[in-house]
């Protein structure tokens, strides 16, 4: 009798370590996932939801008005396109100046 227990409670503990070892593999292969793969910002995500609608119009249409002032009024070609030009690298720096909530 007390071998047949010996023998079940060998057979436990051996399938015992074979799970263990799979479990182990399973969590190593995991982690290596884990680390490989970008995490994912979660809620907004994205440049543009940052911001609402309307104040994405609004940016647009100041801009439209901006490029429609500079060629209306400076006769130069050279300097509406540098003008313009200086706008649209400027544009991003106004945009968070003006509608940044943080």
């Amino acid at each position: 009798m007390s071998k047949e227990r010996a023998r079940r409670r060998a057979a436990r503990e051996a399938e015992q370590e074979r799970e263990r070892a799979v479990r182990a593999r399973r969590e190593r292969r995991r982690a290596r996932v884990r680390r490989l793969t970008p995490r994912l910002r979660r809620g907004r995500t994205g440049r543009l939801r940052r911001h609402s609608r309307r104040e994405r119009a609004a940016v647009v249409l100041l801009t439209a008005v901006a490029v429609v002032g500079i060629w209306s009024f400076v006769d130069d070609l050279a300097l509406r396109l540098a003008l313009v030009v200086l706008l649209l690298l400027v544009l991003p720096a106004i945009v968070v100046i003006a509608l940044d909530r943080r």
